[in-house]
């Protein structure tokens, strides 16, 4: 085979009988290498990756290229792209040789460590590379994480296929064909494979909120963020507050913290394409059980799955889980805080309310029986970035007992992240719809959403959204500048200063 075969193509090749590999590419009529068309050929998917923590978002081909022939780029700041030799080899292929100093190769391995370990060291990986750490940068405004994007537009694809001796190729797919199975795998890179699951923080769609919805129709909120909320395979939403018929029209200066929302308001759900309902809040028993009841009927009428609350504390603490893709993933959540009228009982609907031991189990037996868990907390209110002590002991626990996400749904302002035992942990993401305009304190505006992939069974990575509440109802993408104070604020409490 070709040096820029990469590992998993190499490992993907099936052998059918009376075909062996040669010990050279002067023993063989038929030759698996770089082609820019050819026989069974396969379309191998790369990325430009950095450490999580990287400020910058994308870059343009020009410049990639550019930097690869070894020309000044700021970007990357005279440090070399790091990759594995057959990558090297691979985009050698593409591009030409790359300058001097221009590259560094290193065991792939090692990649992710030494990117961490340098100063704004950047690296190109094959896509089955990517892992929680990496930071997957678009280039010319495209990414492999996003499952909407056209492969055929994307500029880091290399295709290899059988050159040489025509016979011998021939002969290679018709035992292939005999065997009923392909020789060559067709991608590294396949959406069937793929699912993205959307993150976000505390929804009440009460008060001056649901002013504007009386005003500006129920789906002025979300008209910014559409797509960042709509283009997922799951998209969770933790609404705290319970609908009910009864409910009086919106008080924009209502004083009082026991909340309600009109039925009509799940419109708006229905249009993010909500289908997974985190209700860990501490307000759906406010105006008594019965609207919790008929919120979960609700729901269930509107086809969205939820969790964390149910008809009792059995039912409130059942995870949910779904299937997609051929990946498993559970949601399981629970509220420490209370009030103790919003916690499930034996016989009373409400949250889940939290058993540590408990829940720590759930999520490991969730592990042993194939899901990937992600884990939600209604934690005690902090308007700091950083967290307590408390809250970095109880999510770090369940990230070590196998979570592969945690996330804090009780935030009003965004907290720090941090990777644990192979998990991804956000300690607060923030608002989504809730009317705080830096109120009671300020960052109550700066949201954060967060899109996790998930690939042939197992999470591969984050990528973070973030907006401003404008209107005291209304998120919009942050500027360039408004996204640059953010991750600055939220990395730096993270301890990621760098």
């Amino acid at each position: 085979m070709n040096e820029a075969i990469p590992t998993a193509l190499r490992d993907g090749v099936s052998m059918v009988e009376d075909i062996q590999y040669a010990k050279s590419a002067t023993d063989t009529g038929a030759r698996l290498e770089p082609v820019k068309s050819g026989s069974g050929m396969v379309r191998w998917v790369y990325a430009l990756a950095a450490p999580f923590p990287t400020i910058t978002d994308g870059v343009s081909l020009d410049d990639l290229v550019r930097t690869w022939r070894g020309e000044k780029n700021d970007l990357f700041q005279g440090h070399p792209i790091l990759m594995a030799a057959s990558t090297k080899a691979a985009f050698t292929y593409l591009w030409g040789q790359p300058g001097d100093a221009a590259v560094q190769v290193a065991d792939e391995s090692q990649l992710l460590d030494i990117a961490w370990n340098q100063q704004n060291t950047w690296a190109l990986i094959p896509f089955e590379a990517i892992e929680p750490r990496w930071k997957v940068l678009q280039v010319d405004g495209l990414s492999p994480m996003d499952r909407s994007l056209d492969i055929n537009a994307y500029p880091l694809v290399v295709n290899f296929g059988l050159t040489g001796d025509a016979h011998e190729i021939n002969l290679i797919q018709e035992q292939a064909l005999a065997a009923n199975r392909p020789i060559l795998p067709e991608t590294n890179r396949d959406i069937h494979k793929m699912t993205t699951v959307v993150m976000t923080g505390v929804t009440a769609l009460v008060r001056a909120t649901a002013d504007r919805m009386e005003k500006k129709g129920v789906n002025y909120p979300a008209q910014d963020i559409l797509g960042w909320l709509r283009n997922a395979d799951f998209t969770h939403v933790s609404n705290e507050i319970s609908f009910d018929p009864t409910c009086p029209p919106p008080n924009a200066s209502d004083p009082r913290l026991f909340f309600c929302s009109n039925p009509k308001y799940i419109e708006l759900l229905d249009t993010i394409h909500a289908n997974v309902i985190d209700m860990t809040g501490n307000h759906l028993n406010d105006f008594g059980t019965a609207n919790l009841l008929y919120t979960l009927d609700l729901y269930k009428q509107h086809g969205m799955n939820y969790f964390a609350a149910g008809e009792n504390l059995d039912k409130a603490r059942q995870p949910l889980v779904l299937e997609h893709n051929g990946n498993k993933i559970a949601f399981i959540g629970c509220n420490p805080v209370g009030p103790v009228h919003d916690w499930a009982t034996a016989d009373k609907p409400g949250a889940a309310s939290c058993d540590m031991d408990w829940m720590e189990q759930e999520v490991r037996n969730l592990r042993t029986d194939g899901y990937l868990p992600i884990v939600t907390f209604q934690y005690y209110e902090t308007y700091l970035p950083k967290p307590t002590p408390e809250q970095v002991r109880d999510f770090r626990r369940m990230a070590a007992a196998g979570a592969v996400i945690v996330s804090g749904s009780q935030a009003h302002r965004p907290q720090a992240m941090e990777f644990y035992f192979g998990g991804f942990i956000h300690y607060g993401l923030g608002n989504l719809f809730f009317d705080q305009m830096d109120t009671p304190w300020t960052g109550t505006r700066n949201e954060y959403i967060d899109r996790h992939v998930f690939y042939n069974g197992r999470y591969i990575g984050t990528d973070l959204f973030t907006a401003i509440l404008e209107d005291y109802a209304r998120p919009r993408p942050a500027t360039q500048n408004e996204r640059l104070a953010m991750l600055t604020e939220e990395f730096t409490a993270s301890g990621w200063e760098k």
